[in-house]
């Protein structure tokens, strides 16, 4: 069965602000911020919609950088994320009830406490690339298969 999510990624020159899941799916790492996409719902309204509820900040023109899809071979679940770039917003960060935000700088970013799969494709997303792939992940989030291409555009 495949889920629609977004992910979105929120660049302010050489910073990202990420966001620790507090809860859920994911929890205990820094992730950008997003979620299931709702019936009737666009990609793109769930992306400001999430990015709204998670982090309290409203976006005009996110962009389309990315589309990744997820497996997980336990369950057989595939996410298929979309993933925007987030260069202009207004509001504040602030914590809600599942994420806490904060600032990394690029050198800075905490790999290690994020999913596994992030090392392979933020470096495209910070070089201004498009690019889609899947990661087939297995038993603790160990990456068992992966695949990720550069594209001109997504459509």
């Amino acid at each position: 069965m495949k889920k629609l999510m977004t992910l979105c990624v929120v660049e302010q020159g050489s910073k990202l602000l990420l966001g620790m899941k507090k809860r859920g799916f994911g929890a205990g790492r820094w992730n950008g911020f997003g979620g299931k996409v709702g019936i009737g719902e666009t990609i793109e309204a769930a992306a400001h919609r999430e990015l709204l509820e998670e982090a309290g900040i409203v976006t005009k023109t996110p962009e389309k950088v990315g589309v990744i899809e997820f497996e997980f071979q336990h369950n057989g679940e595939i996410l298929e994320v979309h993933i925007f770039k987030v260069v202009d917003f207004s509001g504040r960060p602030t914590e809600s009830e599942e994420m806490k935000p904060q600032w990394f700088s690029v050198e800075q970013i905490p790999y290690n406490e994020m999913w596994p799969d992030d090392i392979y494709w933020l470096p495209l997303f910070l070089a201004g690339k498009k690019f889609v792939g899947k990661f087939l992940f297995g038993e603790g989030d160990q990456i068992l298969e992966k695949e990720l291409i550069e594209v001109d555009s997504l459509v």
